[in-house]
């Protein structure tokens, strides 16, 4: 869920930065274009750590 949640927020994120490069038309400003590209690193951070608890659990580590 958090992977998808990830690609999701990263595809706001790179729709605004390819709206900005190639029309001019950014819907976000910088600090918005921060937040949201921090929001899909930590969700991305949070999926990985979750798989790997999931992976640890599985092993019976």
């Amino acid at each position: 869920m958090f992977l998808y949640a990830s690609v999701a927020v990263f595809v706001v994120y790179f729709s605004n930065v390819t709206m900005g490069a190639f029309w001019d038309t950014a819907f976000l400003g910088d600090v918005g274009e921060s937040l949201v590209l921090f929001a899909a690193t930590l969700l991305f951070v949070v999926a990985i750590l979750k798989k790997e608890a999931d992976r640890d659990n599985k092993n019976g580590s």
